[in-house]
């Protein structure tokens, strides 16, 4: 399902061990309230590690302020969702304080459908000189009912069937814990040495209605870790280099309480538990070739090691298998290299980097009957990019190619077999421009194309599941070759109002790997306006899908038929936001 394809950060530090990833991991980390969030697109496992293969969301916390300040914030929308938000923060002496919290109770436009999500961030930070601290305390809690895909040749746009839910019983609870503490050292002239221990623990519930069996799965992991670095920044050089280590426990419970249906067997499926270790020693070191030419070589080596723990009978029950506990290996190297060209107002960027994962531990020994226990090899993602970064006037603008070959993609395919060895390649640019305009106008626009294509076969015996059947050359399922997005901002000098107004596309995609089912794509309008009541007071407003389109989130074909999660129509926000 794509699981640890996209590495979640929070403060540099992921949210997850690496074969524990969660495909939906991003909930887990506290975006309503951060300081800021970083985006690395592609391969960055060099830098991050594992799981750094399509791209890195790292979200930055907020730093304490120098003074007080408080920001409470609070929002209602004509479906009836509620959130709210707020955090507090100080500086005393030499301590930096703070604290924040958001709410969500969405009683969802589905059918038996809704979700409450709490979090909590806790900040404090030391600062005495050369001995810098910063700790984070972090957690979430979530109580979902999920609703399923809907049916039918365009059913995202039934007005009875988009609003309907064929799985009333669904659900997801989730909750999870983490504790980190960076500790800075300077030790010596341009030199700092910098460790950060952390802990996590997690835990999930969910209905698996996506499956005739109707299971419950639970599953939870707990993990230990230290990331250690010494950086060396010297006149016309810098250097860093260091070693993460961790050490991983998780578990994974499945049980099917109603009758058996076809091969799904009532009774318990899986109950096993894996130890994982990992050690990652990297490098890298930058360094100017000319006045104005920078070069960055960097790699990283990570060495996983999985220790399977078969808490049930081993070999065939109906359509799973459950190997017998073992123990599995993967070693992978993640080199980079980088050249940055300042040309003044423009400059140019060139470089190659790898990103690797180990297999998730759900690819191993999560099996079904028509699956092999061979160990899945590890995936590779090769990535070539150059771009253009510049500004004339009040206009900037970033233009980028890249060409990418992923390897050993690790899939089942729609047979049941195990596909240890898929290939995809990807080639396309990207383009952003940025322009400040006259009376208080401001404009920004983001256009993508990508062409993301399977490099070998896979013919599907399965009649019912042949649009699943993969040939070389076809389009990635569900991969739309263009989006696009353009924002149009008014915030005049002095006045108290300013208004935006937002369009984005989304371009047909092929909903089957055989490509033959298209969803034809869509675009929406947005628009937020905000009023100063006074110093302090801030009210919003906010429509999405201004002109209630009847789109998917996400459109499949499967089992024969279009299967859709539809999108919202068209939703007022109001809120009011006090700070200082």
């Amino acid at each position: 399902a794509g699981a640890g394809s996209f590495l979640y950060l929070e403060d540099n530090v992921p949210l997850r061990a690496a074969g524990f990833a969660n495909v939906n991991g991003l909930f887990e980390a506290h975006t309503e309230i951060a300081g800021r969030i970083e985006v690395i697109k592609g391969p960055s496992g060099a830098a991050y590690g594992a799981n750094a293969i399509h791209g890195v969301v790292n979200v930055l916390t907020r730093a304490p302020s120098e003074t007080v300040s408080f920001l409470a914030e609070a929002g209602v929308d004509t479906i009836g969702r509620v959130k709210g938000k707020g955090f507090a923060s100080t500086r005393v002496g030499r301590h930096g304080l703070f604290g924040g919290f958001s709410v969500t109770d969405d009683p969802g436009f589905r059918a038996d459908s809704g979700a409450d999500l709490q979090k909590l961030s806790l900040r404090h930070d030391y600062d005495g000189g050369a001995f810098k601290v910063k700790t984070i305390l972090a957690g979430y809690n979530l109580n979902q009912e999920t609703a399923g895909f809907i049916e039918g040749q365009g059913a995202y746009r039934d007005l009875a069937l988009r609003r309907s839910n064929p799985n009333p019983n669904s659900f997801r609870d989730a909750r999870g814990v983490r504790l980190s503490s960076r500790v800075d050292v300077d030790v010596g002239e341009e030199a700092t040495f910098s460790i950060t221990p952390y802990a996590r623990w997690n835990e999930m519930a969910f209905r698996l209605h996506f499956f005739p069996s109707q299971a419950l799965e639970t599953n939870s992991h707990w993990s230990l870790g230290a990331q250690n670095a010494l950086y060396l920044d010297r006149a016309g050089w810098s250097a860093t280099a260091g070693v993460d280590v961790e050490y991983a426990n998780g578990d994974l419970f499945e049980f099917q309480s109603i009758p058996t249906v076809f091969s799904y067997t009532q009774g318990l499926h899986y109950d096993y538990e894996v130890s994982a270790a990992a050690v990652s020693p990297f490098a890298s070191v930058s360094f100017f070739l000319t006045e104005r030419l920078k070069a960055t070589m960097a790699a990283r080596f990570d060495y996983t090691h999985y220790d399977y723990d078969n808490r049930t009978s081993s070999g065939v029950i109906g359509r799973f298998l459950r190997p017998a506990s073992r123990a599995d290996d993967y070693s992978t190297a993640s080199p980079k290299l980088s050249l940055f060209y300042d040309a003044g107002p423009t400059n140019f960027r060139a470089s190659y980097a790898r990103g690797a994962r180990p297999p998730q531990t759900t690819d191993l020994y999560r099996l079904q009957v028509n699956q092999t226990a061979d160990p899945a090899k590890a995936e590779t993602i090769d990535a070539f990019e150059f771009g253009i970064r510049g500004s004339a006037g009040r206009i900037s603008y970033d233009l980028a190619g890249y060409f990418m070959r992923k390897r050993n993609f690790f899939f089942r395919d729609a047979d049941g077999f195990n596909v240890n060895d898929g290939r995809t390649r990807h080639l396309g640019g990207e383009a952003e421009i940025s322009a400040a305009l006259p009376a208080g106008f401001e404009f920004d626009g983001a256009v993508s194309f990508g062409k993301h294509t399977y490099r070998f076969d896979r013919p599907v015996l399965s009649l019912p599941q042949a649009t699943e059947a993969i040939r070389f050359g076809d389009d990635v399922d569900t991969a739309p070759r263009w989006t696009a997005n353009l924002v149009s901002r008014w915030a005049p000098a002095g006045s108290p109002f300013e208004a935006e107004v937002e369009w984005t596309f989304l371009d047909e995609y092929y909903m089957d790997a055989a490509n033959a089912s298209v969803y034809p794509g869509h675009s929406l309008v947005n628009l937020r306006g905000a009023w100063e009541i006074t110093e302090r007071a801030t009210a919003t407003v906010a429509v999405r899908n201004v002109f209630d389109k009847l789109y998917a989130e996400r459109g499949d074909f499967a089992f024969g038929t279009e299967r859709y999660f539809p999108g919202e129509g068209r939703v007022a926000t109001f809120g009011i936001r006090i700070e200082s």
